[in-house]
């Protein structure tokens, strides 16, 4: 049993921050029930099978037509049962459905309230669409990241839906739920992108006002402005990585490239002499295959690891040493994390998993034989 055994939470179903959140609940141990809507119900969605679709893993749902006033009523006799609930609708859109957070504490004044969105409750953008794309390029980060004289690099959805978003509605709905059983109030837990991902770039804001981060990308201590924290090619086109930012960890490298330091500039934070260590370590690398530098360099205490696609990272001797990859309903996919040395961590159901009868997940939740013969004859669930 996970860390968050006993711990129930209703889940509105909806895309990215919010399932990935719910799906971290799920395997920390909460019981968590996902609301999809009907039209959702089929057995391929996305252009691929549901097995495929992980966000979805750990956790049962029911499938209702929410704008139907008895599937918002049924929702309602969820959450008095729950410690928290999870939406990740525009603004205002759960408070004409009925299922606002005024409506759902006033049943609940336990419940903890949990929003997800990019640009937040309120602000002059609130109302506006958007993806993790334009909610980092609001923050600062999306312009940091890329190469010196290149464009932003948009570093796929991890910083925005997931990092920013995801990960600080789960951390905020932890605290909120350990307060509530403190005071025994709920609250509202306004998760916006913009936030979270400031949050993120805490440190860079710091060492910007410092004067030691500037605004040219590519140009910093960990943006690949510094030769030795970057990428380089192989021989066989293949890439490896470099972080040796403490002087230790420089030398080591140095050593086992068997680099003629009198070629070398003395003093490496000196940036007049970069551009000549990046062309060294350049050509250097490009001598020998990626697997050929892995030989040479791990296990020297340099800071260096292969550039692992993603058919690759889970083949890898470290990560099968953990289990970091797991193997789960014939798909190979990340496991649990983080891990806890008493209460593991598990997935309990495979996306693709059939679900159960639908009266039998409304049992289980408190709903008696008679509530669940109204809502099949009212035509709620099917």
């Amino acid at each position: 049993m996970g860390p968050l055994a006993g711990v129930r939470i209703v889940e509105l179903g909806g895309i990215g921050p919010a399932p990935f959140a719910s799906m971290l609940f799920a395997e920390m141990g909460a019981d968590v029930l996902r609301i999809r809507r009907r039209d959702k119900a089929g057995s391929s969605m996305n252009g691929y099978e549901k097995r495929h679709q992980l966000l979805n893993r750990g956790r049962l749902s029911v499938a209702l037509d929410l704008k139907t006033p008895s599937a918002v009523a049924l929702v309602r006799k969820l959450i008095v049962k729950s410690d928290a609930l999870i939406e990740g609708f525009r603004p205002g859109v759960a408070e004409r459905l009925g299922l606002g957070p005024e409506e759902c504490l006033r049943l609940n004044q336990r419940l903890v309230y949990g929003r997800i969105t990019g640009w937040g409750q309120d602000g002059p953008l609130a109302a506006e669409p958007g993806h993790d794309i334009n909610y980092i390029a609001l923050t600062g980060a999306l312009h940091a990241i890329g190469r010196k004289d290149g464009p932003p690099v948009p570093p796929l959805n991890l910083v925005g839906d997931f990092g920013g978003g995801a990960l600080y509605l789960a951390f905020g709905i932890v605290c909120a739920v350990y307060e509530a059983k403190v005071s025994g109030k709920g609250q509202v837990v306004d998760a916006a992108m913009i936030d979270g991902v400031s949050s993120l770039m805490t440190m860079m804001y710091g060492m910007h006002a410092a004067g030691v981060w500037t605004d040219n990308r590519g140009s910093n201590r960990l943006d690949s402005g510094t030769p030795w924290y970057d990428v380089y090619e192989t021989s066989d086109g293949k890439w490896i990585s470099l972080g040796c930012n403490e002087p230790q960890f420089y030398d080591a490298l140095l050593d086992r490239l068997g680099a003629d330091r009198s070629a070398l500039p003395v003093d490496r934070h000196d940036r007049r002499g970069w551009s000549a260590i990046r062309t060294y370590f350049t050509r250097k690398f490009r001598e020998k295959t990626r697997d050929e530098w892995c030989s040479i360099m791990t296990g020297c205490e340099i800071c260096f690891a292969p550039v692992l696609t993603m058919a690759e990272a889970p083949l890898h001797p470290h990560m099968k040493a953990r289990s970091t990859f797991i193997e789960h309903d014939g798909v190979v996919q990340p496991g649990p994390a983080p891990r806890f040395s008493r209460t593991k961590p598990e997935i309990r159901r495979s996306a693709g998993s059939e679900e159960p009868p639908t009266e039998d997940v409304l049992r289980e939740w408190g709903l008696t034989s008679a509530d669940v013969a109204d809502l099949r004859a009212g035509g709620v669930i099917s």
